[in-house]
Formats: C-alpha cells, structure tokens, sequence
C-alpha cells in the first residue's frame, strides 16, 4: 500500500487523483496497460496517441476504460497525421483528460474543453508556457532538456526551466524532465511545479508496451549514453547506437533536412522500441535512464516515488 499521508493540491484537485504524479504518453510504450496501472495506483495514466491509428486508440481507450475506474488520458501530439480522427474518437469515446504536445495549443483547446475535457499541453520554454495560458489550457508541463523523445531546441534543462515557468504563468505546473525518483519529484516542486510527468522510468515495467529488448537497453543505459539528436527536424533524445552513430555522421558532414529526412526514413521509432532492434532503431529515452536499475511494476515505481518524496519533504534539511 501507498503511504497514506494525504496530499492536496490544483493538479491532484483537476484530474481527481490521489497523488500528483502523471505517466507521460510515450509513443510506442504507453498503451492502456501501463496507463490503467498508474491510474489503478493512484497517479494519471495516459495512453500515447503519437504511434496508434485511429482505430487502435480506439481499442486503447476501451480497454483503458475497463481496466480502471480511475481518470485516465490520453497524449495528441498536434502534428501526427490522423490528429482530426484522433480528436473524434477521444470525445465520441469520452475521455476525461487531455495533454497535447508538438503544435499551436490553440487549434483544438477550445474544442475539447467545449466537450468536457481537461486539457494539458507540454511546452519547452517560457514563452510557449504563456501561449499556452493564453489558450485556455487548464495546466501547462514544462519539459526540460534531460526529457526522452521529442525535445526543445532551446536545451533548457528542467531546474532552469520550473522557476522560470513559474514566475511566468498563473495556471497549474506540471515538471518533466530528468525526474524518476522522489528525491527528484521534491526538487521540482520546491522550483515551482505542482505535480511531476515522469517518462523514462515507466517505460522499465512490465506494463509498458514496448519491447523488451528495449527495456533492457534503457536499464543498461549509463551516464553519456544518450544525446539530444535530428536538431535540423524535429530534435529528439535517443540512446548511443548504430543509427544514432550515422545520425551524427551526416550532422557533421553538413547534411540538409532532406538528407536527414531521408536517413530517418518511415517507422525508424517503432523499428527500435517497438520491434527491438537496438542497433537501426530509433530509441528515444531521457538522460535518467542512467538511474534505472530494474524493470518493476508501474505501481512499484509509484509507491516508490511517493514514498520517497514524502520521507524527503517530512525531513529537516541537514
């Protein structure tokens, strides 16, 4: 059992959880399993619309539904093909929480909250941050430069990033970004946030959808072994392989967007964490994987964050 000491605040308050700790939508591991675990035990699941097409979110949701009586979301990321289906089956399906990421908050905010919908957009500086306020969002997550996937060109890392937000915006805070343990959670909300997203170290449990081999990497990944990426497209943090190697090779030989496109090529995200080829596979993880030692249940990781944090909070400083 969670430790029961009660704790209360704007994000636990908005999406009716128990604990102010939300899982992030990976793409390619955060299906319904992972996300009805988190939300089972206490946090907000949300299941990762970036690599499912409609019908599959579809099914997603459903099971999410019926494996959990608990709020759950899901994570659009606004430039995915597919993004009007997308935003359809969310509202014919119901869904009570949403985060969006990678586009203008302001093309479906309106549209959501007119359905009902709690809606969340995760940003990468300060000045995104007050566009999303502007839009209408309920909470804004700001992401550090230590995060996994996609990533701000900006390299703000996150104990740069909370305080500035925070000074910025007036709506609820969420950090994310290098945070797997409590001790981490406490210090991004003494810099201002209200609650953690925490990615990287969900992807290590059984529930997540990804493949194993995948997992294993993650958990063998030390300190180094991951760079921020692809910063003439769409910057993104993957894990030191075979494809990150060439990567890095055409960067410093000049190459253009289009030849960088080209290298990148179709499903070179789902080839890595979702078949498992850890050498040609794009395997996106954030600079925490260092810390993670073992695959655990996402409840384990959970209880663990939690109590953790609560132990370090209760603590007088030494």
């Amino acid at each position: 059992m969670l430790s029961s000491a009660t704790f209360q605040n704007r994000i636990t308050n908005i999406f009716n959880i128990q604990y102010p700790i939300i899982q992030a939508g990976m793409i390619w591991a955060s299906g319904w399993r992972l996300a009805s675990a988190v939300s089972n035990a206490g946090g907000l699941g949300l299941i990762g619309a970036g690599s499912m097409y409609p019908d599959v979110l579809r099914e997603n949701i459903q099971k999410c539904k019926a494996a959990t009586d608990k709020p759950f979301g899901v994570n659009v990321p606004l430039l995915y093909p597919d993004i009007d289906q997308h935003i359809a089956i969310i509202m014919e399906e119901k869904v009570p929480i949403v985060f969006t990421s990678a586009g203008n908050p302001k093309l479906w905010t309106g549209k959501l909250k007119d359905a009902g919908i709690t809606v969340v957009h995760v940003v990468s500086s300060t000045k995104f941050a007050k566009k999303v306020e502007d839009a209408g969002c309920d909470a804004v997550v700001a992401e550090g430069f230590e995060a996994g996937g996609h990533n701000g060109r900006e390299e703000t890392t996150t104990m740069c990033l909370i305080p500035a937000v925070r000074e910025a915006i007036k709506i609820p805070l969420i950090a994310a970004g290098g945070i797997a343990t409590g001790r981490q959670m406490l210090a991004a909300m003494v810099l201002g946030a209200e609650g953690v997203q925490i990615g990287s170290r969900f992807v290590a449990t059984p529930e997540a959808s990804s493949h194993t081999a995948f997992k294993e990497a993650v958990v063998q990944a030390g300190e180094g072994d991951t760079s921020l990426s692809l910063k003439k497209l769409t910057p993104v943090r993957l894990i030191k392989n075979a494809f990150w190697q060439q990567v890095q090779e055409a960067e410093a030989g000049g190459a253009d967007t289009a030849e960088l496109e080209g290298l990148l090529g179709r499903a070179r995200a789902k080839r890595g964490m979702w078949d498992g080829d850890l050498e040609e596979g794009e395997l996106e993880i954030g600079q925490v994987s260092a810390m993670i030692k073992e695959i655990k249940p996402a409840a384990e990781v959970l209880r663990e964050v939690w109590e953790e944090f609560n132990r370090l909070r209760a603590a007088p400083l030494s």
